[in-house]
């Protein structure tokens, strides 16, 4: 598959047809909310932050980046329409039906609020294109928006994040009849948050007082992509010289839940950016989090997401590495994960005592030396119990950065004591 050949949508809709069948049954209905399913489909991929790193594609290594974030951006919309579609696809041509009219929403969606991006549903000569068509060539004009440069990931961040808002305002608008007066507001309410996150970053950038060169240069970045107007730039630009209070910004407090956590994972990856979290800046990322409505716990699971995120994809985040220490985040990933599980270790210890298998394994363990294969499916075995745990339904786990002893750091020592003691 090609994202720059025409046609690749249809492949693409081929290649993911048991992820979006999944996705509209009433068991993925039953686990969670919509919201909480969309953020554990996008965030690990990097869409959120403006990255492109993972989705599973074959093919994926031979892609440059603008083809791979395009690809994201078409798999995030049509997971968000998929997630709240009301008929169970428990059939290919319910899926189809599905997908038929989740293009139809999306050409609709891009050519009113995005009228830069407008595209005729007619060739030139009349010809009528499909949905597919259509839908490839909005894709194709909205990538060309976002950054050009290669490996940054605070260019890529600050420029390409946004396309997170254009997923979020489309699970808005597939709910409403499109006219006029709801086009103009959806245009109004677009342009709102992109100012609203210029308002984020100013905050973090000014929470310790201090406006570093790394963060002066990410207003730099976000102003060249947010298209606000000439008066909202210089607003901006008062903004962030001056500071801002977390009052003062235009932010949901009873609103969507991914919304929200989408403000508070951007504010925490603008304190990343000048390579250190002090205290003083913990505790603006505190009050943050307890205006949009927030806990401490729903900050600390934003931290364990974002440091996932990053351990998980640390040699694709080549940028990045020049401002965080990969011991250092491991190791505070590591210690925010094992005290979860220590909170729910009575909840580990009756998933592990189901499997007698990897109970076996672990008493044998004691004594003798465990193969290759062995400790391959111990390891599976405890991240699958790790994912039981509430918070692991919406927070995907980094599974190539929990190798076998990193698990057993995480994992209460009492649950392998008291199963191979048995």
């Amino acid at each position: 598959m090609n994202p720059n050949e025409k046609g690749w949508l249809k492949n693409y809709f081929d290649f993911r047809t048991d992820m979006f069948r999944e996705l509209t049954s009433d068991a993925a209905r039953q686990r969670s909310h919509p919201e909480h399913s969309l953020y554990r489909i996008i965030q690990p991929t990097g869409l959120m932050y403006g990255q492109s790193v993972a989705f599973g594609h074959p093919d994926q290594e031979n892609w440059p980046q603008k083809s791979k974030m395009k690809v994201l951006l078409a798999e995030s919309l049509i997971s968000s329409s998929l997630l709240f579609y009301e008929k169970e696809g428990g059939s290919q041509i319910e899926i189809s039906e599905a997908i038929d009219r989740t293009l139809e929403n999306i050409a609709n969606f891009y050519n009113n609020i995005f009228p830069e991006l407008a595209t005729p549903a007619k060739s030139l000569f009349g010809k009528k294109k499909t949905p597919v068509e259509v839908v490839e060539r909005i894709l194709d004009k909205r990538i060309e928006r976002t950054s050009e440069f290669e490996g940054n990931f605070w260019t890529y961040f600050f420029h390409n994040s946004l396309l997170f808002l254009d997923v979020f305002i489309f699970g808005q608008w597939i709910h409403t009849n499109a006219d006029r007066i709801v086009a103009d507001f959806f245009r109004y309410e677009r342009d709102e948050l992109r100012f609203s996150v210029v308002k984020v970053i100013a905050a973090a950038s000014h929470a310790n007082k201090e406006v570093e060169y790394e963060e002066k240069r990410l207003l730099e970045f976000f102003l060249h992509s947010a298209d606000l107007s000439s008066e909202k730039k210089k607003e901006a630009v008062r903004i962030f010289e001056k500071g801002i209070e977390i009052h003062e910004i235009n932010l949901p407090s009873e609103n969507s839940w991914i919304l929200k956590k989408f403000f508070l994972e951007i504010a925490i990856l603008t304190i990343w950016a000048d390579k250190r979290v002090e205290e003083i800046e913990m505790e603006f990322l505190k009050n943050l989090a307890m205006h949009l409505g927030f806990s401490e716990d729903d900050l600390e699971n934003s931290l364990i997401a974002i440091e996932g995120f990053v351990l998980e994809n640390w040699e694709q985040l080549s940028y990045l590495q020049n401002h965080q220490d990969y011991q250092q985040v491991s190791e505070q990933f590591i210690k925010r994960v094992a005290k979860i599980a220590e909170k729910n270790k009575h909840r580990l210890t009756k998933e592990l005592h189901e499997n007698k298998a990897v109970v076996a394994l672990l008493k044998r363990s004691r004594s003798s030396e465990l193969t290759a294969e062995e400790k391959e499916i111990v390891r599976v075995a405890l991240i699958q119990i790790l994912k039981t745990i509430p918070t692991f339904l919406i927070i995907s786990l980094p599974r190539k950065f929990l190798t076998l002893p990193v698990l057993l750091r995480i994992v209460p020592k009492s649950l392998f004591t008291e199963e191979t003691a048995r």
